[in-house]
């Protein structure tokens, strides 16, 4: 039984450090009204070099299925050489783009979750594709640090 303790505590410390390790997603909380937060997202975008492609509501649909919320939107970004000519290098990667950060409210606070591109990684062998979706997830790392410093204000 002994010997059995140390591997099963290495397994279980792993198990543990995996999501740590293999982040699929970026959240933040902040504490600046839904709004708010919204323009300063868009903001945010634009400072990063990004064009604004679209802003969706999703919360429409959700109501219709008995949720209880009105404030739920996917911002839509990209920039647009660069996506045309990925999606013409690669049309692979056209249902991943523009890219996306969905933003909704929680009571006081607002979220905002976005996928990780790095883990697109793990499914092309291409150094350039690579490059790309660090700087991407870079990118939208700033973007939701940016609103979640904000949150004092």
């Amino acid at each position: 039984m002994r010997r059995l303790r140390l591997p099963l505590l290495i397994l279980l410390l792993a198990g543990l450090l995996r999501p740590a390790l293999a982040q699929d997603l970026f959240m933040v909380r902040s504490r600046v009204p839904f709004a708010e937060a919204m323009l300063m997202l868009q903001e945010a975008v634009r400072e990063q070099g990004y064009t604004l492609s679209r802003v969706q509501r999703v919360d429409v649909g959700l109501t219709n299925m008995g949720y209880k919320t009105d404030k739920y939107r996917v911002v839509f970004f990209g920039k647009p050489e660069q996506v045309r000519r990925l999606t013409r290098e690669h049309p692979e990667l056209i249902p991943y783009l523009p890219l996306k950060i969905a933003i909704f409210a929680e009571e006081t606070d607002t979220l905002l979750i976005a996928a990780n591109p790095r883990r697109m990684a793990e499914f092309y062998g291409d150094d350039e594709l690579t490059a790309v979706f660090d700087q991407w997830a870079e990118d939208i790392q700033a973007m939701l640090d940016r609103l979640q410093a904000a949150e004092g204000m």
